[in-house]
């Protein structure tokens, strides 16, 4: 069956695209703002400069970090990377994939009792954009782990 195999080839990231374009761009306008601003004021010291320079960088990277949640399927299993982690999960380890109303990203059930936030799919891109990509991560989980129907 050619179509239920195409949406299954691996590898797939997840990733809130509209989020880390939004986040990107405003990190990256803060950072020549702060720049701009630092050089053109003439009566500031090197200091002042390095320390208005350096408060740039700051924002850049904060939005930097909350732009970093994605969800990468492989043929091996799942890395889950949220803001300041990174979580290495086998197939046979995610149990069941959740989105349910008004969860702010999907949640994995996974073998040891215990759930995953999972940030890479989160509704506030879109929740019909969230529900496939979920329903996607869920026949993919399915299909590779230690489902009924796959294996």
């Amino acid at each position: 069956m050619p179509a239920a195999e195409e949406p299954l080839a691996l590898p797939v990231t997840f990733r809130p695209v509209r989020t880390r374009t939004v986040l990107m761009t405003v990190g990256t306008v803060m950072l020549v703002t702060f720049a701009t601003v630092a050089f053109a004021m003439p009566r500031w010291s090197p200091l002042d400069r390095g320390v208005f320079m350096a408060t740039g960088v700051m924002i850049f990277g904060l939005l930097s970090l909350l732009s970093r949640p994605k969800i990468v399927a492989a043929p091996d299993g799942l890395t889950v990377i949220n803001l300041t982690t990174k979580r290495q999960l086998e197939w046979a380890e995610v149990l069941r994939v959740n989105l349910q109303p008004g969860d702010p990203w999907v949640y994995l059930d996974l073998a040891d009792g215990t759930s995953l936030a999972a940030m890479g799919i989160q509704p506030g891109n879109g929740k019909e954009h969230a529900v496939r990509e979920a329903r996607r991560l869920r026949t993919l989980a399915e299909a590779y782990g230690t489902s009924e129907s796959g294996g």
